[in-house]
């Protein structure tokens, strides 16, 4: 068998295959014999009808496509084994079938056009003097305050208070009922679902419409006021969105918030820590290393921009393809994850649309990772034996219960951690400019490159 090769676009090759004259015969004889033995025509028995009645009754047509469709399929198999093509999928045939019949005659040799996509070529382009400008996440010490503050919250005892009106900071139990406001300004009619009873308002600035704690503060025990607000323009209920309301509110009872002291036996309560110092500095410590993971994050965000923009990928449609179908997938995941009934989102009408929008997004998480991979290769970085294994325990309650292939989660654990070595190795090289946090007008760069195992695995 005759195979020419032809590099294409996109990852292709194409290829031109001459099929002998020999196997053009033996081809057509074979299906000849086959039908024989499986026709049923009335007056012979299975195996016993004559050829030309057979070829008759089956017609030349039919039986001349089904001798091409066999050849071609075994000649792009034997082509590939051949000209040792590796292979990812995505196998094609260009030549147009019909007229491959239509020309076919058995004994003499037949060619036809096909494609195969294999594996991308990558060229990563000048990565060791790379110039970036990320942004820099500070430490603020102010986040800590936060933290113990909302436990403290969480911890408070709530006194009632009866010799004072509520002020910012307390909790009041109040019912409520809202009314619309007629053209006079009055209250109207009862709004049906503006009501409640028994309804604990935390009277924190900011909370709620606009206008109701303040509204609440300065009332006492039994009070009753109608206060005229204003729903927000993107208020869910589409009937109440920017409209204004008059809502009645008594207050039934004012709580004081008795805040724990900031102690080591709060520190107990709140943590596992013993003392309220190692609690504090536990603390720091976390919120420095976050800091410093989100300026590292948003440094190698820069770095991978950066590398698509100055390396080429020759991405095969079978890649694209898979790396789709896990980006939607995982989206169904989430979905499903947040009790949305997935099969309403997910049709024949809904799922090209959103894999078309996916698209663009798949060739960058691509490009990404397979330079990242090329680049890994070139400067011989791997992942210890010993780090995979440090990962997987430090994963494994997160992975109790599941069905995992250990086998496959060491190559993901791997990859993750020769994606990440591989973006710190570019960060030594590289020019970085750091600015505050905000600064950039882009699109997050505070996640790190998420390993697609299934680039690994469709192009070793």
């Amino acid at each position: 068998m005759k195979v020419t090769q032809e590099k294409l676009p996109a990852s292709q090759v194409g290829l031109e295959i001459e099929i002998s004259a020999e196997t053009s015969k033996n081809t057509y004889e074979k299906v000849i014999q086959n039908l024989s033995r499986s026709a049923q025509i009335p007056g012979f028995r299975p195996g016993k009808v004559p050829r030309p009645i057979l070829i008759q009754r089956m017609g030349q047509a039919r039986i001349k496509s089904a001798a091409v469709e066999d050849m071609i399929q075994t000649a792009i198999d034997e082509a590939i084994r051949q000209e040792n093509i590796e292979s990812i999928g995505n196998l094609k045939l260009v030549s147009s079938f019909e007229e491959l019949v239509e020309k076919y005659q058995p004994g003499e040799p037949l060619s036809f056009s096909a494609s195969v996509d294999v594996p991308p070529t990558v060229e990563p382009g000048d990565y060791q003097k790379l110039e970036v400008t990320a942004e820099e996440t500070p430490y603020d010490p102010e986040e800590v305050e936060k933290w113990l503050s909302q436990k403290q919250e969480e911890k408070a005892i709530l006194v009632p208070v009866e010799d004072r009106s509520a002020q910012l900071g307390d909790v009041v139990i109040i019912d409520y009922e809202g009314k619309s406001l007629t053209e006079a300004g009055e209250a109207g009619e009862e709004i049906q679902g503006v009501q409640g009873t028994d309804f604990r308002v935390d009277l924190i600035e900011g909370r709620f419409i606009e206008g109701m704690i303040e509204g609440i503060v300065g009332m006492k025990p039994e009070e009753t006021k109608d206060l005229t607000l204003t729903f927000p323009e993107d208020y869910p209920r589409e009937d109440l969105a920017g409209k204004p309301v008059i809502f009645t509110i008594t207050v039934k009872e004012v709580k004081a918030k008795e805040l724990p002291e900031l102690d080591d036996d709060f520190a107990q309560e709140v943590s596992e820590y013993e003392t309220f110092e190692e609690l504090k500095e536990s603390l720091e410590k976390r919120y420095k290393e976050q800091a410093e993971t989100e300026t590292e994050n948003s440094i190698h965000g820069a770095i991978t921009k950066a590398l698509v923009e100055v390396s080429t990928a020759d991405l095969p449609e079978t890649l694209i393809e898979r790396q789709v179908n896990q980006m939607l997938t995982q989206t169904a995941m989430q979905m499903e994850q947040m009790g949305l009934d997935i099969r309403s989102m997910f049709n024949s009408d809904t799922v090209p649309q959103m894999r078309a929008e996916i698209r663009p997004e798949a060739i960058e998480r691509l490009t990404q990772a397979l330079v990242l991979q090329k680049i890994a290769e070139t400067e011989g970085i791997t992942a210890e034996p010993d780090a995979i294994e440090a990962r997987i325990q430090e994963i494994s309650e997160q992975l109790a219960g599941q069905d995992v292939d250990p086998e496959r989660l060491q190559e993901v654990i791997a990859e993750e951690i020769v994606t990440k070595k591989t973006l710190e190795w570019l960060q030594e090289k590289a020019s970085i400019t750091l600015v505050p946090k905000g600064t950039l007008n882009t699109e997050t760069e505070e996640e790190t490159i998420e390993t697609e195992a299934a680039v690994i695995e469709d192009t070793e």
